[in-house]
């Protein structure tokens, strides 16, 4: 072990290779005019109803996929360079995300068709 001092410069040099790279403000502006852009698709396309009911409920859908993707990549920089355990973590909160819509639509329709006789 060497007992020499270290300067703050080498410690943020040593620290900052560890983490996962942020953007750029050009990227954020990227991704908050897409953001942005996404919202007022969706909100145009519900508020003036252009498309049958069940087509607004599909773009409405794909678009908010979209967003996500979106937010991921220039927000959560979600990328193939990011480290397993950023992936592992998402893929896990989807995962519990999916468990608790879907057990909570089942419980809702079960309660529905058992208590309307």
């Amino acid at each position: 072990m060497s007992s020499q001092p270290h300067s703050p410069a080498e410690d943020h040099a040593s620290t900052s290779q560890t983490h996962a790279a942020h953007g750029t403000y050009g990227s954020y502006l990227v991704g908050f005019g897409l953001s942005a852009l996404l919202t007022a698709i969706a909100f145009a396309v519900v508020m003036m109803p252009m498309f049958s009911r069940p087509t607004t409920i599909v773009v409405v859908t794909v678009v908010g996929l979209v967003q996500i993707c979106v937010q991921n990549f220039f927000f959560m920089h979600l990328t193939h360079r990011s480290e397993r355990w950023n992936f592992v973590s998402f893929f896990f909160t989807v995962l519990i995300i999916a468990i608790l819509v879907g057990g909570s639509l089942w419980i809702m329709y079960h309660l529905n068709r058992n208590m309307m006789m």
